[in-house]
């Protein structure tokens, strides 16, 4: 099962946010990242990543320079700035409030019926 288009898209800018809270990284590192974390759910393509990370950017949420790590070839590395990390908190904390409501609606007036229904591993 592959997450919707519109949901990879709401939930870009916080993964990538807090991968690069981590460490600074490279694109093709990020989009390993990502692959891992969702167990593969997740299969992004750079035209989903480089945009992201140039919108971030121009909005000052992270930085980037490049580097040449020795026996590599050069590559534009990412970080997080200040900014970045305090969006990164709001989007946490917005993030939380769907997840706590989507956790209610499926939980139903009935008790756990409903989210007994929801598949794991894909939802919150």
């Amino acid at each position: 099962m592959k997450v919707a288009k519109d949901l990879v898209a709401a939930s870009a800018t916080p993964m990538v946010l807090g991968i690069l809270a981590e460490e600074d990284s490279y694109g093709y590192a990020i989009l390993k990242r990502i692959n891992e974390l969702s167990g593969g759910e997740l299969d992004w393509t750079e035209g989903l990543l480089y945009p992201l990370l140039h919108r971030l950017e121009r909005l000052g949420h992270v930085q980037s320079d490049w580097r040449t790590v020795a026996g590599e070839r050069r590559r534009k590395y990412y970080r997080v700035t200040d900014s970045g990390l305090a969006e990164l908190a709001e989007q946490r904390r917005q993030w939380a409030a769907v997840v706590n409501t989507l956790k209610e609606v499926w939980r139903g007036p009935d008790g756990p019926r409903l989210l007994a229904a929801v598949p794991t591993g894909g939802c919150a």
